[in-house]
């Protein structure tokens, strides 16, 4: 089916309704698999709101800093392509829904995993705990991303980050393209930089070596999350001391599994 015309109708096969959001689904992941989980994040007073809560609630997650704002749940619409498991997302996010300045955060955190928004809270929280493990999914340039990636530990970016930050141009299958456009981006920064590349993995350089990770052969129906489930998996191996290498395959293979199922938090791996 081709992708939907203007002023058409439209019939869907069936329908999910999740909560997600990066740091939503990491943290759920990352609560589901035994961590110790704090999610700082904004919800509206409505019935999606009460909703994500229950189903952080549900799995541990510890909620104090989940705000709840007058304004409707920041909500997204999926189109989901059965075929080939690709989807197209459209956000509805009003600029009130983002967390704010001075949040008083009065636990310590051994690890702080953040996903690029709210970057005056987020550059307090990393100015703040100088000793945790910091890791950053760097999806997408937005403002103040570069100046939260110098202060992270792992920056782990996406093909388009990458693409998108070094003018660069190429195929996630491209791989000396992708070293290009990488060795550019590591420049930028003293920590750790992967880039995630779909289905081919993920890549990274340690000691002047590159690193390419790949990942598993599956049947993919619905992508949504995947690389949400990459980033919690990732900080769940990295939070519980596994070598580097072997933290990313697993990322890799968790994230996989996830295409294999339609929807986000009912696809992750148990």
């Amino acid at each position: 089916v081709d992708y939907p015309k203007e002023n058409q109708k439209y019939k869907i096969s069936e329908a999910t309704m999740c909560g997600g959001g990066s740091s939503n689904n990491a943290a759920y992941l990352l609560a589901m698999w035994g961590n110790d989980v704090t999610l700082a994040s904004c919800i509206g007073n409505d019935d999606h709101g009460k909703k994500i809560k229950e189903e952080l609630i549900s799995v541990g997650v510890k909620t104090n800093y989940l705000k709840e704002y007058p304004y409707p749940t920041t909500t997204s619409y999926i189109i989901n392509n059965l075929r080939n498991g690709s989807r197209t997302i459209i956000t509805n996010k009003l600029k009130e829904m983002s967390l704010k300045k001075n949040m008083e955060i009065k636990e310590d955190f051994d690890v702080i995993f953040l996903d690029g928004n709210d970057y005056e809270l987020s550059l307090e929280v990393l100015r703040k705990y100088p000793n945790a493990i910091k890791i950053i999914d760097a999806g997408s340039l937005k403002y103040g991303i570069e100046e939260l990636c110098s202060l992270c530990d792992y920056i782990v970016c996406s093909n388009d980050f990458l693409r998108d930050y070094t003018k660069v141009d190429f195929k996630c299958h491209e791989i000396e393209k992708v070293e290009k456009a990488f060795d550019i981006l590591q420049q930028k920064f003293s920590g750790l930089v992967i880039t995630t590349l779909e289905e081919y993995g993920s890549l990274t350089k340690i000691n002047n070596q590159y690193y390419h990770i790949p990942s598993i052969k599956v049947k993919s129906v619905d992508t949504t999350g995947a690389g949400d489930i990459f980033h919690g998996a990732f900080t769940h191996f990295i939070a519980n001391n596994y070598p580097l290498l072997d933290a990313l395959r697993y990322a890799n293979i968790t994230g996989a599994l996830s295409v294999s199922k339609i929807g986000c938090k009912n696809s992750m791996p148990k």
